[in-house]
């Protein structure tokens, strides 16, 4: 199977948001009502994990989001290869349109091959949850190279914000040495944080539990607002 994904300069250039609808790297219990109240408007991206609700739920959402024209991102966050490896066939099931994180390339790829999911796996060391990234910068993005070298591999699921070293040398230093797209992923929680990850041009980046926790809209309990927010930052960066 030849995979062939168009991104021009211009995507590349400019950093996108995606909405994940999670807390502390789960999917929230109440993901379809709060989905049904934020889907009017004009974002683009959407996910959600591959834990925190019944699978159920997540097919009955996943159809939703895709009824609604919005692309779907599915994270997985579960660590060891049986999970893994469930999660990617869950992905498949629900027809997403991208797969990120996981470590296990090599097997995921088996999965996804017959199907048009973009897969975005985590580089570097991925440790705990909710998830940290650990390692040098010179360890992660030599992981990074590797694995944006697979022919299945679209681009990167960077936890950029959960590495304790230089965030910006990081950023930097993937983006520079890989020319695939980057998704800024975890704690993006500011706007400083957003013009950063824009700045260093990254392809995209999330935003779940900042959302939840009313980190942007000053503070504003509504979810709407929220979005609102991030979106009017995102494209205040790109």
């Amino acid at each position: 199977v030849v995979r062939v994904f168009n991104l021009s300069i211009l995507d590349l250039l400019m950093s996108d948001f995606i909405f994940m609808l999670t807390h502390h790297d789960k999917t929230v219990k109440n993901c379809i009502e709060i989905f049904e109240e934020i889907k009017h408007l004009k974002f683009k991206y959407i996910g959600f994990k591959d834990i925190g609700v019944p699978k159920e739920k997540l097919i009955n959402l996943g159809k939703r989001i895709k009824d609604s024209g919005k692309e779907l991102f599915l994270e997985v966050v579960s660590l060891n290869e049986e999970d893994e490896v469930r999660s990617a066939k869950v992905a498949v099931e629900l027809n997403v349109d991208y797969l990120m994180g996981g470590t296990r390339v090599n097997v995921v790829s088996e999965i996804i091959k017959p199907t048009k999911i973009k897969y975005l796996p985590f580089p570097g060391k991925i440790v705990g949850h909710p998830s940290v990234l650990e390692g040098t910068i010179d360890e992660i993005t030599k992981s990074a190279i590797d694995l944006s070298s697979n022919k299945y591999v679209y681009g990167l699921d960077l936890l950029s914000y959960r590495f304790k070293g230089n965030v910006e040398e990081l950023i930097k230093s993937v983006v520079n040495k890989t020319k695939v797209p980057i998704v800024s992923a975890g704690s993006i929680d500011s706007e400083e944080k957003i013009k950063i990850v824009s700045a260093l041009g990254v392809w995209a980046f999330t935003v779940g539990s900042a959302a939840f926790e009313k980190k942007f809209a000053n503070g504003s309990s509504k979810i709407v607002d929220q979005l609102e927010d991030i979106l009017k930052l995102s494209n205040k960066y790109k």
